[in-house]
């Protein structure tokens, strides 16, 4: 055997057998007829089943070739028969952080094909087979060298990724030649002309594989930079900041990108009402592929083999195809985009193109204006419409998907929709009572900050502590799970609940390896995300700005809320402007992303 395939089989075998057993598997008591287990196993699709006791304690394990050899036997009464009667006993076992080098021997010492994988306490977690083993071994004998291999899975993910933005962003570029808008025009269209060249040679020195989760991770960031790098080319194209200086050009064109694609909304135009208006459109437009275009990246690169374990709730009712899922988030979100612009219209004055932008930037929890004064205008059926859109963002994929399955409209609200929805209530509640805002107002505030929407209506400088901090809260919390909205996200909220097992050692340790890691990722993230923005906040704060609306602008940006107290405009700083963007950037990748690239053992 070469010495690089021989080392490439090693780093396999070395590996943790917790990592590729089996977590779905079949628990019936000893007291179980082996008719009755037969039925069960057969319905789950399962080969072997964990015998327990009364006690739920394991006493062993029953195959499909115990049961045929028992059925063998002229004498067996299957309807007697119970799986304490033809068990093998005691189980035959291995310990979570034994590697597969160890599984191997055992099942060659024991002749057997598999075993049961344990936590240190004895508890059963999973199974790991021997063709399991070995089909990994021929996979990577048979591959490419595994950084190659991963490289150009990368690239050639990446170039599909980015063609497809490069074909979506035609559709502002016709739009504003249909305006007959050309600056705009041409500077949108060789946007969308690179994204689709960029796209062209990644493709070509790629190759189609399915991707690893850090893979995945790499791709989505490399994505976003590269939207956000070449969304800033209609910014400079156009150039409507009045800046001669090209840095500080950049700085804002590479801002409002950023703001743009992340959804996070922060706006540096005071009166957007005199943009032109297919640059308007692009604005909003780009803020709804941002959106859209997140939740798919994140579905796809949790959806290959086993990482669907991550996405606990996030959609009801069977797993759907890529394409599929691609195709109804366009359309699901496509629809409401439609029903709120022509709600707009009919209910208001404005024009139908204004409509358009308001709809897809608040489904995508953007914020951002067609019109510095359209809040001011709007009547009472108005704000329902608008505050409906923003929920409708913040809602998981789930709730969307329920609506084009089979049985139209068959949904449940999961437990994470019902939380949000409390938490949303309450807090609407609290700020009534502690400003002096309309009720009506109040509402609208705190939803564009719960579902990081940032829709500004009231000013935030002197409305007192109380109201800032739930509003604070409300945009570090977010969302739910794979929404358009940022911030830590209300499942992780969750996970971050059942951290109080791990104060119960005995509780804790019988929580599946996978669930630890997740509830771990969530503590991560409660503590990054309030603490990430400090660095750029203390920097905003020595030019001359208060250290605590700093912090508060920060966290708009990195929950891409875009709530903010009036600091982050067009006279701020280049270098600033740059830092705020990364912190939109690092908030719509929810830092998660980072921390799957760089901590190896998140993805083991």
């Amino acid at each position: 055997m070469p010495y690089e395939t021989k080392n490439t089989v090693n780093n396999i075998l070395d590996r943790k057998v917790s990592r590729f057993a089996n977590t779905n598997f079949l628990r019936l008591l000893d007291s179980t007829s082996m008719v009755d287990a037969c039925s069960i196993m057969q319905k789950n699709h399962k080969d072997e089943v964990i015998v327990i006791d009364k006690t739920n304690s394991v006493v062993g394990i029953v195959t499909d070739q115990d049961i045929l050899k028992k059925i063998g036997e002229a004498h067996a009464n299957p309807k007697k028969t119970t799986l304490d009667d033809i068990m093998t006993f005691p189980l035959v076992s291995i310990k979570h952080n034994d590697t597969l080098l160890d599984a191997l021997k055992i099942m060659r010492d024991k002749n057997l094909r598999k075993l049961a994988v344990t936590e240190d306490d004895g508890t059963v977690i999973g199974i790991i087979y021997q063709n399991a083993i070995t089909s990994l071994i021929r996979q990577k004998v048979a591959s490419p060298s595994p950084t190659n291999y991963s490289i150009k899975a990368i690239l050639w993910n990446l170039g599909t990724v980015t063609q497809f933005a490069g074909i979506l962003m035609l559709i502002p570029s016709i739009v504003a030649t249909l305006l007959n808008e050309s600056l705009v025009a041409t500077g949108v269209f060789l946007m969308a002309t690179l994204l689709l060249i960029t796209g062209f040679f990644l493709n070509t020195y790629g190759e189609k594989h399915p991707l690893t989760l850090r893979g995945s991770a790499i791709m989505i960031l490399a994505s976003f930079f590269i939207l956000v790098l070449l969304g800033t080319i209609p910014y400079l194209y156009v150039s409507p900041y009045g800046q001669e200086d090209f840095a500080d050009l950049f700085a804002s064109s590479f801002f409002s990108s950023a703001s743009s694609f992340t959804t996070a909304g922060i706006t540096l135009f005071g009166t957007p009402e005199d943009l032109p208006d297919s640059f308007t459109f692009f604005r909003s437009f780009s803020q709804f592929v941002g959106g859209m275009s997140f939740i798919y990246l994140i579905m796809t690169a949790f959806y290959p083999e086993k990482k669907l374990i991550t996405m606990r709730g996030f959609i009801s009712g069977n797993i759907p195809k890529l394409r599929e899922l691609f195709a109804t988030i366009a359309i699901v979100f496509s629809i409401y985009a439609v029903i709120i612009a022509l709600l707009m219209f009919y209910l208001g004055e404005r024009n139908i193109l204004d409509d358009f932008s308001l709809a897809m930037s608040v489904l995508s929890t953007g914020g951002f204006m067609p019109d510095s004064a359209i809040l001011e205008t709007l009547t009472i059926p108005e704000y329902f419409v608008l505050m409906a859109g923003m929920i409708l963002g913040a809602l998981p994929f789930g709730l969307h998907y329920a609506f084009v399955r089979k049985k139209f409209m068959s949904f449940k609200l999961t437990k994470e929709v019902g939380i949000y929805f409390a938490i949303l209530g309450g807090a609407i509640l609290l700020f009534i009572v502690t400003t002096d805002v309309s009720e009506l107002d109040s509402a609208f505030t705190v939803i564009a900050a719960s579902t990081t929407a940032g829709m500004q209506i009231i000013d935030l400088t002197d409305i007192g502590n109380v109201p800032t901090s739930i509003l604070f809260v409300l945009m570090l919390i977010g969302g739910c799970g794979f929404s358009t909205a940022g911030g830590i996200k209300i499942f992780r909220l969750e996970q971050i609940f059942q951290f109080r097992k791990y104060f119960k050692k005995s509780k804790w340790e019988k929580i599946p390896i996978h669930e630890r890691k997740e509830i771990w990722i969530a503590v991560i993230l409660l503590i990054l995300f309030p603490t990430a923005p400090i660095p750029v906040a203390y920097h905003i704060s020595n030019q001359g700005y208060d250290l605590n609306d700093s912090y508060f602008e920060s966290v708009g940006a990195i929950t891409t809320a875009g709530l903010g107290t009036g600091i982050i405009d067009n006279d701020l700083d280049a270098f600033s402007k740059i830092l705020v963007g990364l912190l939109m950037i690092l908030g719509r990748l929810e830092i998660i992303l980072l921390a799957y690239i760089f901590v190896p053992k998140l993805v083991s």
